[in-house]
């Protein structure tokens, strides 16, 4: 409670939030969405409903060799690219919901004009140096080739179309050095070696600055994973990193020895958020200097993983050096998988936001209503800690009982009873008949807001959703212990018992109104309906109101029930099971065609039929003897060692235990099917390996947050795997 109270009272003047620039070189899939642009979205909004001064910045990246290189595939122009997929990428976003201040573009003067200023400022000042190093040319092509402008053959696996960076058949990043037989892709020829100048970045000199501020200043109020991050790159040692390249597509160096060489576009795409903050500015007669020059103003970057290093590391020593502020968070999340395995745009192993918004959000029964079911889904298994899981079966079950079952159900009942029982109009409530149920309900609402804000906070969306979810949910209860309808058939005999049903009525029409409010920041689309069916208008979803019961006015006549979530059908569902499995069968074919007679090895992507639970969610017999894996394979998993800090029974199930687990950053929960093999108060203290990142499941309502390794001998019976002399909590297993 103190520390929600600390963040409400001690609140910055104005924030600048920021969502990772999307690459402009393709349609983004829904494990974006749920890294960055969702849990943004959600802060955002919540932050909005405060009236506090919010800016939401994000842009298409629209640099670096992809973009050519995705324009050669397609046989176009790298402009055609950008405004193709800028133009699909923004309409994306909004038809999900997610409501930026500005979507700007890197390829915009304004931008152009920021970077060269930026890296004029630094470079004046001394903060860059110059080096010669030898790097790979196209003679033919006259020009200087990046990685991803080089193919050989992998010798990892022999795929003959190996990138220079990386080879997209097995996975292994690469170097152009190790590709055999390496040629470049504009000429088909060899490259050779030339010497090249570029202008770097020191990173090297900053380390101390950056131990004080992440490793010390932040370790505490940083997610774990991000600073663990940081730490590994700091410790392992700093090198400077080259701001320019020769390439045609880009900013260009402002300088005249840099002619050919453009801005390296990691350099130039964290500036885009400052470009596009003065655009924004621009177009609402706004001063954009305070929200990157003053201390008091909250700067927060919103990214993947994969984002850490630059927004973590490098970007705030650019910003530094510049005078700007420093971020005040980081909150990165984790990976979205899909069905098991990791998203593959090359193996077709993918669900685009377009996808999604063609099948269930542009169709006849679709509406932007289902926007918030996706929104919902990501936001229950919202990567924050971990990797987590995209399944099309969790995300129907997540929909019908979150949902359909549980916020719909009560908000559809309510307004059927109201205008059954009570005229359509909200009823008086009667103090003097009011009991425990309809006090404990009525304080329930305050306390939901106390609970969803200090999680907001502290970017737990996860866990605040959950929280609102938990609030209808036990409405639904309350109003089932209730049962107005049967107080009803009492009414002939006992009028006065109509004070019982507008009792009821009432404290559900004020729940229902605070529902819409807590909710909106996650389902923006099914508050705007819920105050359309109240008769409201938008005012009322300010944070302010939150909490409060008498929001809906005595008297006042409501519209009739709506349904705010359809049914979601069994075909459905299928259809993108089966849809899925096929497009990666194809990729797979189209592959293997390419490659025949080449001896190139390929890789079979997971389908829905070859995956654990994929189509039905449910288990798959265990073959004998394993089928061998790859390497790869095995290296997915994330094997920690914990300690059991807790352990007990689960209600009405003999076999399971629920285990509460240290592994080192958290306490993990875990429900195990150990129950007939060890007691509860035997085995705290108990050193265990668990799977860390294996994708949550709930088992007798419980959610399941990883699973412990377990030997069984020839008798059945269980042993623990465990290190033979105790270790810190949280050290890997390899």
């Amino acid at each position: 409670m103190a520390e929600g109270i600390t963040h409400m009272t001690n609140q910055p003047k104005r924030y600048l939030i920021t969502a990772a620039l999307p690459y402009a070189n393709g349609l983004k899939h829904v494990g974006h969405l749920a890294g960055a642009y969702l849990p943004a979205d959600i802060y955002v909004r919540y932050l909005r409903a405060q009236r506090r001064d919010v800016a939401f910045i994000c842009g298409s990246d629209e640099h670096g060799t992809a973009i050519p290189i995705q324009a050669m595939k397609e046989g176009t122009t790298p402009r055609a690219i950008i405004d193709k997929y800028h133009g699909l990428i923004k309409q994306n976003f909004a038809d999900l919901g997610i409501s930026f201040d500005i979507y700007h573009r890197t390829s915009e003067p304004i931008h152009h004009e920021t970077s060269r200023e930026f890296f004029t400022y630094l470079n004046d000042r001394g903060e860059l140096i110059v080096k010669e190093s030898e790097q790979y040319y196209d003679e033919e092509a006259r020009t200087f080739l990046a990685d991803r402008y080089i193919v050989g053959t992998c010798p990892v696996c022999g795929n003959h179309r190996a990138y220079g960076d990386q080879c997209e058949n097995c996975g292994t990043s690469l170097s152009p050095e190790q590709l055999i037989d390496p040629h470049s892709t504009l000429s088909g020829k060899p490259p050779v070696k030339k010497t090249t100048k570029h202008w770097y970045l020191p990173l090297d000199k900053h380390e101390d600055f950056l131990r004080e501020w992440i490793l010390k200043e932040h370790k505490d109020d940083w997610r774990a994973s991000v600073v663990g991050q940081c730490k590994s790159w700091i410790d392992g040692g700093l090198q400077p990193r080259a701001v320019t390249r020769d390439l045609d597509w880009g900013v260009k160096v402002p300088l005249p020895d840099a002619e050919g060489k453009v801005l390296y576009v990691w350099f130039d795409a964290p500036i885009g958020y400052i470009s596009a903050t003065r655009q924004w500015a621009i177009d609402n007669g706004k001063d954009w200097k305070p929200y990157w020059y003053d201390k008091d103003t909250k700067l927060v970057h919103f990214i993947g993983k994969d984002n850490i290093v630059f927004h973590c590391i490098i970007f705030p020593i650019m910003l530094r050096l510049h005078g700007n502020i420093l971020p005040d968070n980081v909150p990165a999340n984790e990976f979205l998988n899909l069905e098991g395995d990791k998203m593959s745009t090359s193996r077709s192993w993918k669900l685009e936001m377009q996808d999604f918004i063609d099948d269930f959000i542009n169709k006849e029964n679709g509406g932007p209503g289902m926007a918030d079911s996706l929104r919902y889904y990501l936001t229950t298994i919202a990567p924050e800690s971990k990797d987590s899981d995209f399944t099309w079966k969790g995300y129907q079950d997540a929909y019908k009982s979150g949902l359909v079952d549980n916020l719909g159900n009560f908000v559809n009942r309510t307004f059927v009873l109201m205008h059954k029982l009570c005229k359509g109009k909200v009823p008086p409530l009667h103090a003097d008949t009011l009991d425990e149920l309809d006090r404990t309900m009525l304080a329930a609402v305050g306390s939901t807001k106390t609970r969803v804000e200090q999680l907001i906070e502290q970017y737990r969306f996860r866990e605040a959703q959950f929280e609102v979810i938990m609030l209808a949910d036990q409405a639904n209860k309350y109003m089932q212990k209730k049962e107005p309808w049967i107080v009803a058939r009492t009414l002939d005999e006992t009028p006065a018992n109509q004070q019982l049903i507008d009792n009821c009525i009432h404290v559900c029409l004020q729940v229902t109104a605070n529902l819409a409010i807590l909710i909106n920041p996650f389902l923006p689309f099914t508050a705007k309906k819920m105050l359309h069916m109240m008769k409201v208008v938008e005012k009322m979803l300010d944070w302010e109101n939150a909490g409060k019961t008498n929001l809906l006015s005595v008297g006042y006549s409501l519209r009739p029930p709506e349904l705010l979530f359809r049914k979601l059908e069994d075909s459905e569902i299928r259809a993108q099971v089966e849809k899925l499995q096929a497009a990666s069968e194809a990729k797979q074919a189209a592959s293997a065609a390419a490659s025949s007679g080449t001896g190139q090895n390929t890789a079979t992507p997971p389908t829905a039929a070859t995956k654990p639970g994929a189509a039905t969610g449910g288990p798959v017999a265990a073959a004998e003897p394993k089928a061998s894996i790859a390497y790869d394979d095995f290296a997915k998993l994330d094997l920690r060692v914990g300690t059991i800090v807790a352990a007990e029974k689960v209600e009405k199930a003999d076999k399971l235990l629920k285990l509460g687990v240290d592994l080192g950053t958290e306490v993990r929960t875990i429900v195990s099917g150990i129950a007939q093999h060890f007691r509860p108060e035997d085995i705290v203290g108990r050193q265990v390996v668990v799977v860390a990142n294996l994708a949550p499941r709930k088992m007798r309502g419980i959610e399941s947050n990883g699973m412990i390794l377990m030997a069984e001998d020839k008798t059945g019976r269980l042993h623990f795997v465990n290190p033979a002399e105790p270790v810190e909590p949280g050290s890997g297993v390899s």
